[in-house]
């Protein structure tokens, strides 16, 4: 017969295995399995105390909702605005947050212009999604472009934004400036079709002197294609401290400058097609 202390005794000795088993990051079922336990209350008891190791441990899908609510109270929101984001209880959201500070409550004049400006501000986002829309469908009606179809598109770039030749200055020459890359990459794929060859090209930048003026060179080098160290030497253009410019910023890389050598000849035809394209579209529209 096995007397009461010989029950203790091998009771410690189950404990010891059991929290030596715990410590080595066993789970419950590795420990029962290694100490041949299979009554649960008897596990429970030899573990008592003994914390799991992490990796048994579940997340609590409410760990992350707590912690933004929490970033939301911080933010000043209220209980209802808090409610409307994660869609949890109110009851919840007070238990997580009800050792921070209270928001500062708002007048409601200031409450109106929140809400004003909220609702400007889905406004603009409907506005802006409905302008992209457009543009998408627009640019569908494109479709395949022909040579000709580039032919006269490039021409009437050129007329708009290039050099003319003056009958009190004759500069019979190529030369084109622009700030919009997408313009840029249409002018070069008008002058590829004219079969001007690379070399002919001559690039430089044409920027404000408060600019980011090698940063531009980079960025028109890398558009179209060549060496920023083969660019022209930059056009600064001087601030003019009573004007307020509005071409600021990361974005702003001045305009770039492409003239085509020998361009006499290319000229010509320029102007001559532009001519035949003018007298077309008068007999269009006669």
């Amino acid at each position: 017969m096995t007397s009461s202390s010989d029950k203790y005794a091998d009771f410690e000795t189950l404990r010891e295995q059991a929290i030596a088993l715990r410590r080595k990051g066993l789970s419950r079922r590795q420990i029962r399995d290694h100490i041949h336990i299979d009554n649960n209350d008897l596990l429970n008891r030899l573990l008592e105390g003994e914390p799991p190791p992490d990796w048994t441990r579940r997340p609590n899908a409410k760990d992350d909702l707590r912690a933004r609510a929490r970033e939301l109270r911080l933010e000043g929101k209220t209980y209802d605005q808090i409610q409307v984001e994660l869609g949890c209880s109110k009851s919840s959201i007070s238990l997580w947050v009800r050792d921070l500070p209270k928001p500062e409550r708002r007048d409601p004049s200031e409450q109106a212009k929140i809400a004003a400006r909220k609702r400007w501000e889905h406004e603009l986002a409907v506005r802006d999604a409905v302008r992209q829309e457009t543009k998408q469908s627009a640019a569908l009606e494109i479709g395949s472009m022909t040579e000709r179809e580039l032919l006269v598109a490039g021409t009437a770039l050129y007329w708009a934004e290039g050099a003319k030749d003056k009958s009190y200055s004759r500069r019979e020459n190529v030369l084109f400036v622009n700030s919009d890359p997408g313009v840029i990459r249409l002018y070069l794929a008008w002058l590829s079709l004219l079969e001007i060859a690379p070399e002919r090209l001559a690039f430089r930048v044409m920027i404000h002197m408060t600019a980011d003026v090698e940063g531009a060179k980079r960025y028109w080098a890398d558009l179209v294609g060549v060496d920023p160290t083969t660019f022209q030497k930059t056009t600064i253009k001087r601030h003019n401290p009573k004007t307020v410019r509005k071409n600021v910023g990361a974005d702003y890389r001045g305009c770039l400058v492409i003239r085509v050598s020998r361009g006499a000849e290319l000229y010509r035809r320029i102007e001559g097609w532009w001519s035949g394209m003018v007298v077309e579209a008068q007999r269009l529209t006669a």
